[in-house]
């Protein structure tokens, strides 16, 4: 229930940036919330080129600027500009949220957070703990879905990587074993190391196969992601036959555009639960609208809601 909030006399600034930008559903996302909590706030959209990234970071505290969500092709390349990264951005090597505070940049990753809780929601929380899961895809999406599929309170035991280009698949099996061992011991300041919480199940094993066998490696898994740009409008189809997923399986594809790719037809035609991209995107954006609009909780309590409400305004954005 909407309640009365409280007038503030400072506008919020914040805003996406990537290249190219205009087709981010991030200002209408963001937006709806910005209305819906009656937050004095604005979210822009800014084209920022690779050669602008480090000058237009630099001036973020003296614009006044709350933070900025971060897409392709500077979720990597960003880190060596910003001041603080958190433990999912460390592990990833990837950032997609930058709040500024006290005059310093904190890089976060919240696809992480996005990717888990959309898939909990969708699958009334199954219980993935010791299970087989089957990536496609190598890229920056890759890595956070993989850590989320490894850690509590997902915990599959068996991870299979496919790419079109193996050594990228086996560079991100190194990143990501490399990523686990720097997170699951973190220095208490005394010298001694401990145990990082909420990352205490990565006992997994993790397999790189070829793309020609990816169809042979449905056998026995319990989910299906697609982190690829393989079956996007404008872009190359996605040709796997699922007819080797059991019927139990879970087939994800983080594709937004079309809202119903080829591969989640094909699972719904085998009535197997289907999740697309879309909950991820709206959930990975909530814990950056709260650090940026309402770190104090002055306009509402927690994350901002993900309703279906949300989600058809922002569809009706992606039909445009």
């Amino acid at each position: 229930m909407e309640t009365e909030s409280p007038v503030l006399a400072t506008r919020i600034l914040a805003g996406v940036i990537g290249d190219p930008i205009a087709h981010s559903l991030s200002p209408k996302l963001h937006g709806w919330w910005l209305e819906r909590y009656r937050v004095p706030g604005e979210y822009a959209a800014w084209r920022v080129t690779a050669e602008e990234l480090g000058a237009f970071l630099a001036s973020l505290p003296e614009r006044g600027i709350a933070g900025v969500s971060v897409t392709m092709p500077h979720k990597e390349t960003i880190i060596p500009h910003l001041d603080f990264l958190d433990e999912a951005a460390s592990m990833i090597g990837a950032v997609n949220t930058v709040v500024v505070k006290d005059g310093k940049l904190y890089g976060r990753n919240t696809d992480v957070y996005g990717f888990v809780t959309h898939l909990q929601e969708q699958t009334k929380n199954r219980d993935f703990r010791g299970k087989k899961a089957v990536i496609l895809g190598a890229g920056g999406a890759a890595r956070a879905i993989c850590a989320g599929l490894l850690g509590a309170p997902l915990s599959f035991r068996e991870l299979v990587i496919i790419n079109r280009t193996r050594e990228k698949a086996e560079r991100l099996k190194e990143e990501i074993r490399a990523g686990i061992t720097a997170m699951l011991k973190r220095d208490t300041g005394n010298g001694q190391k401990e145990i990082s919480s909420g990352v205490d199940h990565f006992v997994s094993e993790i397999i790189i196969a070829d793309w020609e066998d990816r169809e042979n490696t449905l056998k026995g898994a319990n989910l299906l992601v697609n982190t690829t740009s393989l079956g996007m409008k404008g872009h190359e189809p996605l040709l796997i036959d699922i007819s080797n997923l059991p019927n139990n399986a879970v087939v994800y594809d983080i594709v937004t555009n079309p809202q119903e790719t080829a591969l989640l037809q094909a699972a719904r035609a085998r009535a197997l639960p289907a999740v697309d991209g879309l909950g991820m995107l709206l959930h990975q954006a909530a814990p950056a609208f709260k650090a940026w609009y309402d770190p104090e909780d002055r306009y509402f309590s927690g994350l901002p809601e993900v309703t279906q409400e949300m989600r058809e305004f922002v569809i009706e954005g992606i039909r445009i």
